[in-house]
Order: C-alpha cells, then sequence, then structure tokens
C-alpha cells in the first residue's frame, strides 16, 4: 500500500514538473523505491525544502533537517550520513579501535572527500568579482576555476590521436585574469601522469593582463559548469566506473550549492576519440547534455565560465583503483550514496516479489577464458534447490546496460567468474552476498570493492575442489590463473552456495523487506 501511495504522488509531483514546477534535484522517477526518497530529502534538504512549499507534499511530517553528508563544517557524527562498520581486528596498521575507524573514512569514505575540501588551495586569486580564478587540493588531483581561458587552435595541426597525452597544452595555452602563485602549483605537481593529477595541464597556466570572458579571446564561451574528464578504460566496467566514482566524488569535493548536482552541466572529455561504451548510460546520472570530447573545440578558443577538473581514476591512494583499505573495516557510505544515485537517476526498479525465495543471478561469460566448463550442471542442482529462485545472465553489449543494473538490483545472491562484471556488485541490495566463484589469484580485487559497498563476499575456498582447464597461457608468456577455464566440485558449489542463502535469509534488511512485502499482500 505504501508503494501505490508513493508512486502516486511522485506521479503527481512528475506531472508539475513538467508545467514548471522546477526542483533544483531532479523528481525523475515514478518507481523509486521510498528508502531512495528517504536518502534524498535527509541529504538534500533544500529538496524538501521545495517539496513543502508545494500544497499537498507528501514528506512535509519530515523534520530532520540536520542530516549531512560528513564533510560539512557543522556535520557531527549523529547526523553524518555513515560511519565506517569495523568488526574486524585493527592489527598492524593503527594503535587503537577509533583511529581504525577515522583510518577508513579518510581512505574511502566522506572523510576523503573532506580532506579534499581542507586541502583545497587558491593558486591564482582573483581581485574582483568578475576575474578569473584557480584553485586545487594537494598534488592538483582536484581542481575548479571560474573564467578560464583555453586555447585549443593548436590541436588542429595534430595527426595522432590524442588519449592519455601529456602534452595537449602548451605553455599560455591555459589561463586567466588572476594573481598567479606559480611556485605553489608547482610544488604541487609533484603526481604527473596522464590519469594521476591535472599536473600536466596545469603546469601550463599563465597569469593573463586582461580578463578573457566577454573579449575577442574567446571563440567560444561555455555558460553552464564544465566537467573536463580524463577517464580509463572504457570497455571494462571496474576500470570506466572509476571515472564514475570519482566524478561522483567530486561534485561532493564542489558542493556548495543545492544545483551541484544537477545534470545541466556539460562533460568534456579530455581525447579526441568519439566517446563510445556499453556503459554509456551511466552519464545520464551527471549531464543531460550530450558528451563533448577534444574535437568539439578542435581550433577554437574556449571561455569557460566555472570549469571542474574533478578525481582520476588512478591517483596515488585514489578512490577506488589503489585505495589501501586498512584491514577490519567495510561500508563506505560515499559507496553506498553513489550506488543509490546511479540507481534513482537510471530510475532503476525493484520488482515487486511474490515470495521470499533468494534470487541468485549467475553471471556467465561468453569470453574465451574464466568460464565455467560445467556451468550447465552447478545451472541444474541449483535449481533443486526449494528456497531460490535462479537466473543465468549474460552481460554483454547485446543487453543495454540500465537492464543490467535493473537484473543486478534483483539479485540477492550474484556468483560470477573473476572480471569486470562482478563490478555490478556496487549494485545489489544491503542485504546481497557476491560469489566470486574463483579470484582466479587476484584475491583483493573485488573482495575490497565489496567491502567498501558494504556487502558480504565469498569466494571458493578448496582448491582441490575446482579443475583448471590447464595451467592458463598468457599472451605475453607463462601460465597465469586468469588465462583458463574452470569446473566446479558440486557438492562443494552448493554447500557454498547455501552458506551465502543463509546469510541473506538471516539479514534484518532482507526480512524487514519480505515482511514490508507480505503487509502489501
Amino acid at each position: 500500500m505504501l508503494n501505490q501511495v508513493l508512486n502516486w504522488w511522485l506521479v503527481i509531483f512528475t506531472w508539475l514538473h513538467l508545467i514548471g514546477c522546477s526542483f533544483s534535484f531532479e523528481f525523475n522517477d515514478v518507481n523509486l523505491h521510498p528508502e531512495h526518497w528517504e536518502y534524498y530529502f535527509n541529504y538534500f534538504p533544500e529538496l524538501l525544502k521545495q517539496c513543502k512549499q508545494l500544497p499537498h507534499c507528501p514528506f512535509s511530517s519530515v523534520t530532520n533537517t540536520d542530516k549531512c553528508w560528513g564533510y560539512e563544517s557543522h556535520c557531527t557524527q549523529e547526523n553524518a550520513y555513515s560511519y565506517p562498520h569495523c568488526p574486524g581486528d585493527h592489527k598492524g596498521w593503527v594503535k587503537s579501535k577509533p583511529e581504525q575507524f577515522e583510518t577508513f573514512y579518510k581512505q574511502a569514505d566522506f572523510g576523503y572527500v573532506k580532506e579534499q575540501r581542507d586541502e583545497m588551495t587558491v593558486l591564482c586569486e582573483p581581485s574582483a568579482a568578475e576575474d578569473s580564478s584557480l584553485e586545487c587540493s594537494n598534488h592538483l588531483r582536484f581542481c575548479r576555476g571560474r573564467n578560464i581561458y583555453m586555447d585549443l587552435t593548436s590541436l588542429s595541426m595534430r595527426r595522432e590521436p590524442i588519449r592519455y597525452k601529456m602534452d595537449v597544452l602548451k605553455a599560455g595555452q591555459i589561463g586567466g585574469k588572476c594573481k598567479f602563485n606559480e611556485s605553489r602549483l608547482k610544488e604541487e605537481a609533484d603526481h604527473v601522469s596522464p590519469l594521476q593529477s591535472w599536473a600536466p595541464e596545469l603546469l601550463q597556466f599563465t597569469e593573463m593582463s586582461t580578463r578573457p570572458m566577454g573579449s575577442a579571446k574567446c571563440d567560444v564561451t561555455v555558460d553552464k559548469p564544465t566537467y573536463i574528464m580524463k577517464i580509463d578504460a572504457t570497455v571494462n566496467m571496474y576500470h570506466h566506473f572509476c571515472d564514475f566514482f570519482n566524478l561522483y566524488a567530486s561534485q561532493h569535493v564542489n558542493a556548495s550549492h543545492p544545483s551541484t548536482f544537477s545534470t545541466d552541466s556539460h562533460i568534456l572529455i579530455w581525447e579526441s576519440y568519439t566517446y563510445a561504451s556499453a556503459f554509456s548510460d551511466t552519464f545520464k546520472v551527471f549531464t543531460r547534455h550530450p558528451i563533448w570530447d577534444l574535437k568539439t573545440f578542435t581550433g577554437l578558443t574556449v571561455c569557460f565560465k566555472n570549469v571542474v577538473f574533478p578525481l582520476l581514476p588512478r591517483m596515488i591512494f585514489g578512490l577506488y583503483y589503489n585505495t589501501p583499505l586498512i584491514w577490519g573495516c567495510e561500508r563506505s557510505g560515499l559507496m553506498e550514496s553513489f550506488s543509490k544515485h546511479v540507481l534513482h537517476r537510471l530510475q532503476v526498479r525493484r520488482f515487486r516479489r511474490k515470495n521470499s525465495k533468494v534470487r541468485i543471478t549467475l553471471l556467465s561469460r561468453d569470453t574465451q577464458y574464466r568460464n565455467i566448463i560445467n556451468e550447465q550442471e552447478l545451472l541444474a542442482e541449483l535449481n533443486r534447490e526449494p528456497h531460490v529462485k535462479v537466473k543465468r545472465v549474460v552481460y554483454n553489449r547485446q543487453m543495454n546496460f540500465t537492464k543490467q543494473l535493473e537484473k543486478t538490483h534483483n539479485t540477492d545472491l550474484l556468483i560470477g567468474m573473476h572480471g569486470a562484471g562482478l563490478s555490478h556488485l556496487m549494485f545489489l541490495p544491503d542485504w546481497a552476498v557476491v560469489f566470486e566463484l574463483f579470484n582466479c589469484d587476484d584475491e583483493h580485487c573485488y573482495k575490497d570493492l565489496a567491502r567498501l559497498r558494504g556487502i558480504k563476499y565469498m569466494t571458493w575456498e578448496k582448491k582441490d575442489k575446482l579443475e583448471p582447464q590447464d595451467e592458463g597461457h598468457h599472451p605475453n608468456g607463462g601460465a597465469h590463473a586468469k588465462f583458463t577455464n574452470y569446473k566446479f566440485n558440486v557438492s562443494e558449489f552448493l554447500r557454498l552456495v547455501r552458506l551465502g542463502v543463509g546469510y541473506i535469509q538471516g539479514h534484518r534488511k532482507f526480512q524487514k523487506y519480505i515482511a514490508t512485502l507480505h503487509d502489501e499482500l
């Protein structure tokens, strides 16, 4: 009943939005689960404020507007979005339990965002409101500027494609009218690498004598906020979602206004290849406009009114690639909120269940390596289990990515071989289990990602109960566990699956969800 009432009100909200009752944060999902609305109203108080201005706001009774993300100056631990869960020993890393919590929070949670915000230093200071400005966090990991000039005319002379290049800009091809602290910028330029910092680009920054905005210097002026991104491998979900996760974290670092999370902003990818990816739907989370690349402005001078150089996918001790997670902690609020944010913006639905069976999804591969040799045998045995519902899926280009997320979000137990498809675990429900059938000797990759998301991780425990097809033939020579296929002992497989099913059935949130469905029926 609650879902029906909420959906009815959300239809009205959407209609009001279409006829002109605008919201700084988008009401765009008539099928959104109530827990997601609670998330948005608690942590985007401006949204709640706008709702309450309507004559019949169904959330007018919500009074707790003290919630905060954790990086705000006024934010207390009691009101913060999250606090790490650290059930394990703090062995080795730190001297006390409080230090363990604090370390994880700074490594992988909103504490990381707070650290970037606290580090922000003005590198080019304006003398008047119309002047330019540039400020960055340490090592030039995150930067933002106002009224910034960029000269891309010389790109028309380049013949080779641009990707992962550090010479896109030359001296004087980026700048602004402001008092430039060149020595400080050079001190921070100690991580000079294509995907680790903005040093290769900002080392070319020059102080200008006149304001670029509104002058003949600008062939193009971009008024809307623009995020310039240097992205990782777009064919691999694990690596490409480092881009999306860091873009989301960067919005928090940049947060100063409710419109920070608006999709009315531009994204410019810092390469000359036309963007194409099976995961391109995810950009809809951040922008309603076409994705730009360097070809968009080749041969032109461009002036950006507001520009953000976001956190990058391969930073030293970055997010989530290269994150040195302390032992014994899990559940990053930053990762959890990213998951909810993506699901909300892409309108991913949670299907109504007809029973309390645990939903198992077996992620099958259509690749040369890491296939399950006896997959059909394992599926047949799974289908005999009384308390589960089993589906086999292949996540490839033939399935729309938002549709993939829909299947993942309606999964309780995700099973799959080591591979980028397991990155889907970020979008499982809170009670879920990810079972990396075999980690192929890469022990921490998806285990740590599961720790960040705060869901239970399992993998194969007894190597004598699996059979590799051969020793594995690495393309560059030598044996490697990732380059072969595997057969799994059926009894051992079922034993592990039953452990996962038992964990899900005993999870408080799963039990609460199932009870809610029974109440509705």
